[in-house]
């Protein structure tokens, strides 16, 4: 008998001349870490912008595939961002400025953010009777072990001693920290680390403290990124004991072209039309989370298999148990970080033996996921017939890029809607006039807010047509997590517009010193937004206007006299038509045919010159 990963294994010999290996499933031998569980990301302002757009029952259906149990991904946590006046992806991303007091840094004055982020807490409980079990501290930044006794301090204090606090994801350096300090070690719950490639380090292990993958995944949705979830998935505990993985993100609920397009467990960007698609990772998914809940213990006896791959093993402790097998090839389970080393998976044959309280099963429930990269023919969740127990043992034959489920739970499903609208692209003709009383989100549909946040407006100062807009709220550059932009901008429609007519009414608020815009051919969003090209068109508050090809204003390709001024509504139009653009002010020509540089296309958008109050109405796009 030879012991390997803690694990017995035992060679026998095929009267076919393969071998088998027989891999011991025992919780006499003591169990290992507590499962916390499988779950996603969902940043509001970004990763789920368009899922809110979605009609009803479109909507519901695909939360379903996301949280309904035993339906289909069956996620156990939901990890969301706390606002932050930018664009932001997860848990504190940005801090509005005002908690920075005019430095890009939320440290300077730990008890103002501790208690912007415990407000937060409350509001959730207050207002949305939503119960936050854990808070982080700031996205893959430099941590400071002073916020977070102050941030644990200030929970206590208020009676919030059960939300843990999750530090510092990004790395595992913070458990180096705790090792010398006890009183941080005390603050900390659950050390949490950032594309973790399954891997831990010894400072982490050796604190005794709940791991997690606080964010993993972040790999396009098709074939080869669900064979990245289903490895990362086993080997985050096989290699690195980390009882929870959390996906970034959650659904693919933005525009495509956006940075890390489709980087999530399913896609529903097409609120229009209504399509969704439910993505392998879903089900790769499924096979742990419909089997398996927070609470359950992984046995120790768990491990890579020999010939490549690896297995868990889970159990509630009242005679329930859950195999899950992943088989996945190297050049089929890639994620987009961190960087994968070489490692080699061949068919095989394994035998497992139920040992300790298992010995008495006789039967295990056996789903099936296998990747066909050679047909494109994939079967995902499938159920098979039932594994028969013999003398306490069963087997298995492995081929590549396979995932398997056994399991003594019999109520697993791979539910199922009519299938969803077909895809189509954004309307060519596309209006808005923002005249909601009582809107059920403060975002008007579509709308992607890149810097800044536009919220419908009620506007009582104007008897007249604009008492219903989309004002830009942010007066104030936020403490940020990426280079935002200077100025503000909301993107939206289809990326590969080229040729149309934007045209929007438009009222600044800032004297002199304002700044509105519309825009076309927009080529970028995200992170990437302060480099953003298209064609630009402003007009300012001291009566002035001005063409670019940029978001920041450098490459100018006209400007003159507007006639614009501050607390006065003025209608913009913007008409791009191949490598010229014409623009006009209240139905006058301000300009014709100047030459576009380069961007042959991109998405309209609307924004500020600055962090100032500006509104918008009566929004028109015109596709050519």
């Amino acid at each position: 008998m030879i012991s390997k990963i803690g694990v017995a294994v035992a060679f026998f010999m095929c009267f076919d001349l393969c071998i088998s290996e027989i891999y011991v499933l025992d919780d006499e031998v003591g169990l290992g870490r507590v499962f916390d569980g499988i779950g996603g990301l969902s940043g509001g302002g970004a990763t789920s912008r368009l899922l809110v757009d979605y009609a009803e029952p479109y909507r519901s259906q695909i939360l379903d595939y996301l949280f309904k149990p035993q339906f289909g991904a069956s996620l156990h946590i939901l990890k969301v961002e706390i606002g932050g006046d930018a664009q932001t992806t997860g848990l504190p991303w940005a801090f509005p400025g005002w908690v920075g007091r005019g430095k890009n840094w939320p440290y300077e004055f730990p008890d103002i953010t501790a208690s912007y982020v415990v407000s937060w807490v409350v509001g959730a409980k207050q207002y949305h009777d939503l119960d936050i079990d854990y808070v982080g501290i700031w996205n893959e930044r430099s941590f400071d072990s002073n916020y977070i006794k102050v941030l644990r301090n200030t929970l206590d204090k208020i009676g919030l001693t059960g939300v843990g606090i999750i530090a510092a994801d990004g790395n595992w350096d913070v458990s180096k920290d705790m090792d010398v300090d006890p009183y941080l070690k005390d603050a900390v719950e659950v050390i949490g680390a950032h594309y973790p490639g399954t891997t831990t380090i010894a400072e982490a292990l050796k604190s005794q403290k709940t791991l997690w993958s606080s964010e993993d995944y972040s790999t396009f949705n098709d074939p080869v990124g669900g064979g990245c979830w289903a490895r990362i998935l086993n080997q985050n505990y096989v290699n690195g004991h980390m009882t929870a993985t959390i996906s970034w993100n959650l659904v693919a609920s933005y525009y495509e072209d956006l940075p890390f397009g489709r980087d999530g467990l399913m896609t529903a960007e097409e609120p229009w039309s209504g399509n969704y698609v439910v993505e392998s990772p879903i089900w790769i998914t499924a096979h742990t989370t419909q089997f398996s809940q927070p609470g359950w213990t992984y046995l120790k006896t768990v491990g890579h298999l020999t010939h490549g791959g690896s297995y868990v093993a889970l159990t509630d402790s009242e005679g329930n148990l859950t195999v899950v097998i992943e088989t996945m090839t190297h050049d089929h389970s890639v994620c987009i970080r961190p960087p994968l080393p070489a490692f080699s998976v061949t068919p095989q044959n394994v035998s497992f033996k139920l040992n300790g309280s298992f010995a008495s099963i006789r039967e295990l429930q056996l789903w099936q996921s296998k990747f066909d990269f050679k047909r494109q023919k994939h079967v995902f969740f499938k159920k098979l017939s039932p594994i028969k127990i013999s003398n306490g043992s069963f087997s298995l034959s492995l081929d590549v890029d396979e995932v398997y489920t056994l399991t003594t739970i019999n109520t697993g499903q791979k539910g199922s809607y009519p299938d969803p609208p077909p895809s189509a692209p954004f309307p060519k003709i596309y209006k808005d006039d923002f005249n909601i009383a009582n809107p059920p989100f403060s975002e008007a549909p579509y709308f992607a807010d890149q810097t800044g946040v536009f919220e419908y407006n009620m506007n009582l100062t104007d008897p007249g047509p604009h008492v219903f807009t989309l004002r830009q709220v942010v007066t104030q550059m936020p403490v940020t997590w990426t280079m935002d932009a200077d100025q503000t901008i909301s993107v939206i429609g289809d990326y590969n517009w080229q040729n149309l007519t934007v045209t929007c009414d438009v009222f600044m608020e800032s004297v002199k010193t304002g700044g509105v815009f519309i825009a076309a051919r927009v080529d970028k969003g995200g992170q990437d937004v302060r480099g953003a090209k298209g064609v630009f068109f402003w007009v300012f508050a001291d009566g002035s206007y001005k063409v670019t090809n940029d978001l920041v204003g450098s490459t100018v390709l006209a400007k003159g006299l507007s006639g614009t001024g501050a607390y006065s509504w003025y209608t913009l139009s913007l008409t791009v038509q191949g490598q010229y653009a014409t623009g006009m002010v209240n139905g006058e020509q301000l300009w014709k045919n100047d030459v576009v540089l380069g961007q042959n296309n991109g998405w309209a958008a609307i924004g500020t010159n600055s962090f100032e109050l500006a509104q918008f109405d009566n929004f028109v796009i015109e596709v050519k």
